[in-house]
């Protein structure tokens, strides 16, 4: 499992070698709604950009201290030259303060490519799949001028196939989290997660694979049965900490985890309408989930599959789409689930000895 580890943490390494043996194109993407798909098909490197969770002092003249944390550790990732070797940079109308940290690093931080994807915040409006497949087509102009050669169906149909393959890969691997006593880690599944987002997924499948087919049956250990619920959360030391304690973090609900890859492009003669389906349909983030609550059922789903006995909700410091949610969401997970939560708060850095204490005291409940 350190490989998966070592990837995330050597992730600038991987790319930088990854464009000097094959040639490509490394486009950075903000947000899980930017279709991969295409950018795969034109022959470059999706990475996701990703914060560094390090103290930083560059990002004050460019974004509002009070916009999240991770928007601030992104840009700052961007400013401080750690993403120079990207040839281009996307977004996909994510949340405002994810939007004003691509602003501000379209004007400030030097990268060839950029481009905005407009994926529509409604996505439960009937027009939203044909809207979205247009925007997609003009999308994939864009990235045709870039690259310098047209994006054939049969590109599209390799890179749709690419995708599928980690999406089914990493259901499989996250249905061996429903036994009693997992044989991979919610720590070591973050890693795996994360990783196939920074790394050539045809490269990333073919590993996957083989450490699915190596793992046994049943894990070594058990723990108190918990579910991570909320902001975008990458931090494999927190997990890690949980899992010390005596907590088993058996699944998630946040878009570095199993939102990102939860469901897969159903086969179309129309490629970009069957991509466009696949992320209007998958499961939603707070800003995307209305006017019916999608997202609501689909955790206690989770919940309910994965026998979760506790649920701790992160929610990046001054996150407001998630912060509206989590009141109505932890009482829905106590009153109908019986399940104790604990809501963690967090910043640029952890604050691991604080977090330690509280999730030791959570746990301890368990055992009264």
């Amino acid at each position: 499992m350190t490989q998966f580890q070592q990837l995330v943490e050597n992730r600038h390494q991987y790319a930088r070698e990854w464009k000097q043996r094959t040639g490509g194109r490394v486009l950075g993407y903000f947000c899980t709604y930017v279709p991969e798909e295409l950018v795969y098909a034109a022959g470059a490197l999706p990475v996701r950009v990703l914060g560094s969770h390090e103290p930083q002092d560059v990002t004050e003249r460019y974004i509002g201290s009070m916009y999240c944390p991770f928007a601030r550790d992104v840009l700052a990732q961007g400013l401080q030259g750690r993403y120079d070797y990207l040839d281009g940079v996307a977004i996909a109308a994510p949340c405002v303060h994810m939007r004003v940290a691509y602003s501000s690093w379209e004007s400030h931080v030097p990268t060839p490519y950029k481009y905005y994807v407009n994926m529509p915040g409604k996505v439960q409006a009937p027009e939203a799949k044909a809207y979205l497949a247009g925007e997609l087509a003009l999308f994939k102009k864009s990235l045709e001028a870039w690259v310098g050669h047209p994006i054939r169906n049969e590109d599209l149909d390799r890179s749709i196939g690419v995708y599928n393959t980690s999406r089914h890969l990493l259901r499989q691997l996250y249905d061996l989290r429903r036994k009693p006593r997992p044989p991979v880690s919610g720590a070591d599944a973050m890693a795996i997660v994360l990783s196939s987002m920074l790394m050539d997924k045809a490269e990333h499948n073919r590993l996957l694979e083989r450490v699915i087919k190596e793992l046994p049956q049943e894990g070594a250990r058990d723990g108190i049965r918990l579910m991570l619920i909320g902001s975008e959360n990458d931090d494999i030391d927190m997990v890690r900490l949980t899992e010390s304690l005596g907590g088993l973090v058996v699944v998630d609900e946040h878009c570095t985890g199993s939102r990102y890859f939860w469901n897969e492009v159903a086969p179309d003669s129309d490629r970009l309408a069957a991509i466009a389906a696949r992320y209007v349909d998958r499961p939603p983030c707070p800003i995307k989930d209305y006017e019916s609550r999608r997202r609501w059922p689909h955790i206690e789903s989770l919940a309910r599959d994965y026998g979760v006995q506790g649920a701790i909700l992160l929610q990046q410091k001054f996150c407001d789409p998630h912060e509206f949610d989590i009141p109505p969401l932890m009482a829905m997970l106590r009153e109908r689930l019986n399940i104790p939560c604990l809501l963690l708060e967090t910043d640029v850095t952890i604050p691991a000895g604080q977090f330690r204490t509280r999730i030791e005291a959570f746990l301890e409940t368990f055992a009264s």
